[in-house]
């Protein structure tokens, strides 16, 4: 592939942030505020992975997902995870049909709400294990297997899931197998009180908001070409990479605060996601190269469920953010302690 000259690069980044700043726009005519939780899920579809939504009920987790695959000309599912529902019922199943004319039966597969751009999996944690664990082929392989035939999913195609947060009975905890899958974890928030009172004022008026689509899947397929293209320097992984290491207890990298407060810290796959994440935040604000700051500000959603605090940590109210925070704190930029 043909590398870009210097002019080439400030055009491109400059049309991508046109495009973010429209959807972004787009986006805040139908949800009030929440402006850092919309720019962390575009960085996520902009790289290619899944996200894993967290907050309380009514907080328009849905909606926001909703709205970005309208803005963006994505087909759209979502799926309700129930503690009865079955994985055939997420990835499709096989029938058997008869031709009346030859009198032969044939297995048929109708395909599940799994084949579809953007699959929005509501309150992953209502459904059992298997369930869960129908996801994760599809999440990974971006194909189905039934009846031993493989279904490749369209392009593009990511899950962004929804957890509440506070409601433990009738649950079950995703495997950190699959947590892992997920490229962040967006937690929402309550929003602030004035951005409360335009919610209130806009959603009880007879009024509609029309959503018009920004881009479509091919410009996002060549947004996430595009991403990778961003050059990343060596002292920048390395930082990605000791940040990450820095998280594992009882390893010659771990940081003291490690050791006592994290039961099992982040995988490679949390390095891979700093970098990538980094590169889109980069792109979207004017910038072809990426910088510390990039990746600090990755490190929540891209850590926070991929680092378990032990049963000490839990005892004390030591959240995996307070680890991230102190593992920023304790990470220098430079490589020396």
């Amino acid at each position: 592939m043909r590398l870009m000259n210097e002019e080439e690069k400030a055009a491109t980044v400059d049309s991508l942030q046109e495009v973010v700043a429209r959807l972004e726009t787009e986006v805040s005519k139908v949800i009030i505020g929440q402006r850092e939780v919309v720019r962390q899920i575009v960085i996520g579809l902009a790289v290619g992975g899944h996200c894993l939504l967290r907050g309380v009920p009514g907080l328009a987790k849905t909606l926001l997902v909703k709205t970005l695959a309208d803005a963006m000309r994505l087909r759209f599912n979502r799926v309700q995870f129930t503690p009865d529902l079955m994985p055939s019922d997420i990835t499709g199943t096989e029938v058997i049909e008869e031709d009346r004319t030859t009198g032969r039966r044939e297995a048929r597969f109708i395909p599940g709400p799994i084949f579809a751009n953007i699959v929005l999996a509501d309150e992953i944690n209502r459904s059992p294990p298997k369930t869960q664990a129908a996801l994760l082929e599809a999440m990974q392989e971006h194909q189905v297997t039934a009846g031993g035939v493989r279904y490749a999913l369209e392009e593009p195609f990511f899950v962004l899931a929804t957890e509440n947060p506070i409601e433990q009975e009738g649950t079950y905890h995703l495997p950190e197998a699959q947590l892992d899958r997920f490229l962040f974890e967006v937690v929402i928030d309550y929003p602030a009180a004035d951005e409360e009172r335009e919610i209130i004022a806009q959603t009880t008026a007879n009024r509609t908001t029309d959503v018009r689509p920004i881009m479509d899947g091919a410009l996002l397929l060549r947004i996430q070409e595009v991403v990778r293209d961003v050059p990343a320097a060596t002292n920048i992984i390395d930082f990605a990479a000791r940040l990450v290491r820095a998280s594992r207890p009882s390893t010659s990298d771990a940081v003291a605060y490690t050791n006592e407060n994290v039961r099992w810290g982040a995988g490679p796959r949390a390095g891979q996601a700093l970098i990538l994440g980094a590169k889109a935040r980069a792109l979207f604000e004017g910038r072809f190269t990426v910088g510390f700051d990039d990746v600090r500000a990755m490190a929540y959603p891209v850590l926070r469920h991929r680092i378990l605090p032990n049963f000490r940590a839990e005892a004390e109210g030591i959240t995996a953010e307070a680890i991230i925070a102190e593992l920023l704190r304790a990470t220098p930029e430079d490589g020396q302690r």
